[in-house]
């Protein structure tokens, strides 16, 4: 049923918005924010908000309104909606963008990828690269026979 928040009372719509950010606040980790979501949000929903955030890490980038549109295939109202709450100076946008940047470069740099490029920039590596028979650089240790 839906109800429009111009129809509530003040004091109604502070106890409705409060039950949902305390309930929010209390799930910890992404399993269970991600179980907390699908539960409360139709996947409509879901998927709105999602590339509500996706446009405004777009945003945060430097693309233009017309690169973002085109290439989400948004309109330009939408994305300008979302560059009009970020110039609003709404610090939850900007808190939860530089939170999701410090998960997916942990992620990043504990996958596979991440691991090979860590590996691929380290003096060990370019040092076995040059010399490919780096092996029988350092000497064996005494006392083992070869």
């Amino acid at each position: 049923m839906k109800v429009k928040s111009k129809n509530l009372s003040k004091e109604n719509k502070i106890e409705t918005l409060d039950a949902l950010y305390t309930a929010a606040s209390a799930v910890k980790g992404r399993a269970d924010m991600k179980m907390f979501l699908r539960d409360l949000l139709t996947e409509s929903e879901r998927i709105m908000l999602g590339r509500r955030i996706l446009i405004a890490r777009m945003l945060f980038a430097g693309c233009t309104h017309r690169y973002i549109s085109d290439g989400m295939n948004v309109g330009l109202d939408t994305v300008s909606k979302v560059h009009k709450w970020l110039d609003d100076q709404f610090p939850g946008y900007e808190k939860a963008l530089q939170g999701m940047q410090t998960e997916l470069d942990k992620r990043y740099w504990s996958s596979r990828a991440g691991q090979k490029e860590l590996y691929a920039t380290s003096a060990l590596h370019r040092l076995k690269k040059k010399y490919p028979l780096h092996f029988l650089l350092f000497p064996w240790p005494k006392g083992k026979s070869r």
